[in-house]
């Protein structure tokens, strides 16, 4: 265990961190002067050292997810600048998890602002706080009531349902989607919506008790103790409780003496012998933030995977996989491949016959969704021996920018069809995929899923966003991938690391050159499509858009 030592700089500018303690809103106080609160708020800052200009106190720490994209913006173009890089590897299986870091200390300590000038500094997407703050147990009648007379001591360890803390921070790790509950403190109970977090490069744990479980502290892979001076603690509490609840200084000091001070002595104090690392002064230690900020990238780096070179040289001479489906290469769909491959071909009539054949692929891919006999009776009185559509709801999600132009033709054949998106874009320096952004509709797991993208070379962009839908519990064989051109590369590496999903296209090329483009190829769909500048190299991968 390390003891950092504490830094004579002034913190940098931050958005609003808290200063305030780490447990919730316990006590409901009845109203009182605000006048004579606000002198003694006002008395007690002095007693406080300076955390900040510009920093606004918190009220209670709630999890949440950094996935808020980088970008750049030009006159043609909105390029993003970082992503989440591949988690997994070319069989489409998890082969590293997410760097989990635990913060402890005692309430009022700094924990949120420490872990808050982590996130800043790290500037990496895929950032998640989770906060033990979610985590309080629903409270029985009578421990309500002892609530309500701030008698219930939320400073113990039975006030967390830690087997939901561990299986949240596990799944999170695992790169799977979470429902992480909302605490209502005012009613001591868990609100019917629950916050979904996903996405996790770094995932930052904090609380009171964040290592007082055994099974706990194995899941973290960095252990820091942020270590405050009781009395600044303490004033802290004071002027919060007193500028934002309205309490005296009597209560608070009453609540303290009776649960925060000896939950402080009894479980967190003793606990700081298992921190790798202790914080001194909290959030006032830059040098700390900026020794574990360092350690932090140099992990990330060892963690990095290069997933497209692995699929360019694999599933080489192989016949292609039965869960592929090409659509009849009728003279109608041959005639309007040749019309969208000429590269002399107009914007408007490369818009036009692009549309067309997305209308008769969707079409194609609606026939192989679980169907069920029917009966219906007709407008004459006869019974009708038909079929049905046998799931429960079909969503489409397009991988951006290319696949949203497949939106209008699903959104022409599929009544109510939701519509989520995968912004996925290739690293120019490690030609690698990064994920920037997703939004996907509610309850996304029970549906059947149309997974549309304009072109496939590789297959990296594709699989990375098979992977996005598996991790939100989207089962393999509800998945069905469209693309208008394809190549053999691309069919292969998705089959290979997903053999159940559907994959279905209106032709496949047979090659991929050394700048993954598809041979003989259709060109840069976004491009052509949305009439904007080629990329440098001239690539079928999308510079804003789908990494291929």
């Amino acid at each position: 265990m390390a003891a950092l030592p504490a830094s004579a700089e002034a913190p940098r500018p931050l958005p609003p961190p808290p200063a305030a303690g780490d447990e919730p809103d316990r006590l409901e106080g009845k109203s009182e002067d605000r006048s004579s609160g606000s002198s003694n708020a006002e008395s007690l800052d002095r007693l406080l050292p300076p955390v900040g200009a510009g920093r606004s106190p918190r009220k209670r720490t709630t999890s949440q997810c950094k996935s808020e994209p980088p970008l750049l913006r030009t006159s043609k173009r909105t390029i993003y600048t970082a992503g989440r890089p591949p988690w997994y590897n070319e069989h489409g299986t998890q082969s590293k998890e997410a760097f989990a870091i635990g913060l402890g200390g005692g309430s009022a300590s700094g924990k949120t602002t420490v872990a808050r000038m982590i996130i800043e500094a790290l500037d990496v997407p895929w950032v998640v706080l989770l906060s033990m703050d979610s985590f309080y147990k629903v409270l029985t009648r009578q421990q309500q009531e002892q609530a309500a007379h701030n008698n219930f001591n939320f400073d113990h360890p039975d006030a967390f349902d830690f087997d939901l803390i561990i299986s949240t921070l596990k799944k999170l790790k695992q790169g799977k989607s979470v429902k992480v509950p909302i605490y209502d403190f005012t009613t001591h109970s868990r609100k019917k919506d629950w916050k979904t977090l996903y996405g996790a490069n770094v995932i930052i744990f904090e609380g009171i008790m964040a290592f007082a479980d055994k099974t706990l502290l194995e899941l973290l892979d960095m252990k820091i103790f942020v270590d405050t001076d009781s009395d600044i603690r303490l004033v802290r509490r004071l002027r919060r409780d007193i500028s934002e609840r309205g309490r005296d200084i009597e209560g608070v000091i009453k609540q303290y003496n009776k649960f925060v001070k000896p939950a402080f002595d009894q479980y967190i104090q003793p606990t700081m012998r298992v921190a790798d690392i202790v914080v001194p002064r909290g959030s006032g230690n830059t040098v700390a933030i900026d020794l574990i900020v360092q350690h932090v990238h140099s992990q990330l780096e060892e963690r990095e995977l290069s997933v497209r070179a692995a699929l360019a040289s694999a599933h080489q001479c192989h016949p292609l996989p039965r869960t592929l489906s090409v659509l009849k290469s009728t003279p109608q769909v041959r005639g309007m491949h040749t019309i969208i491959r000429d590269r002399e071909t107009s914007r408007d009539e490369f818009i036009f016959y692009s549309k067309r054949l997305m209308r008769l692929l969707i079409e194609h891919a609606l026939s192989f969704l679980p169907f069920q006999d029917c009966v219906v009776q007709t407008p004459q009185g006869q019974d009708y021996s038909g079929k049905c559509y046998a799931g429960k709801q079909i969503t489409g999600v397009s991988i951006l920018r290319a696949g949203e132009t497949m939106e209008p033709a699903l959104r022409a054949v599929c009544k109510d069809v939701r519509i989520g998106t995968i912004l996925i874009q290739t690293n120019q320096l490690t030609g690698e995929p990064e994920l920037h952004y997703l939004r996907l509709p509610k309850d996304i797991s029970d549906d059947h899923v149309i997974l549309m993208d304009c072109t496939v070379s590789t297959g990296a962009a594709a699989m990375m966003a098979v992977r996005v839908l598996l991790d939100h519990d989207v089962p393999e064989d509800k998945i069905f991938l469209l693309s208008l051109l394809m190549a053999e590369m691309g069919v292969h590496s998705v089959a290979y690391a997903f053999p159940r999903v559907r994959i279905i296209t209106t032709a496949v090329d047979k090659r991929v050159n050394d700048l993954f483009r598809i041979i003989p190829g259709i060109g840069n769909f976004g491009d052509r499509y949305f009439g904007t500048d080629a990329v440098p190299d001239g690539s079928d991968e999308e510079e804003g858009g789908s990494a291929g």
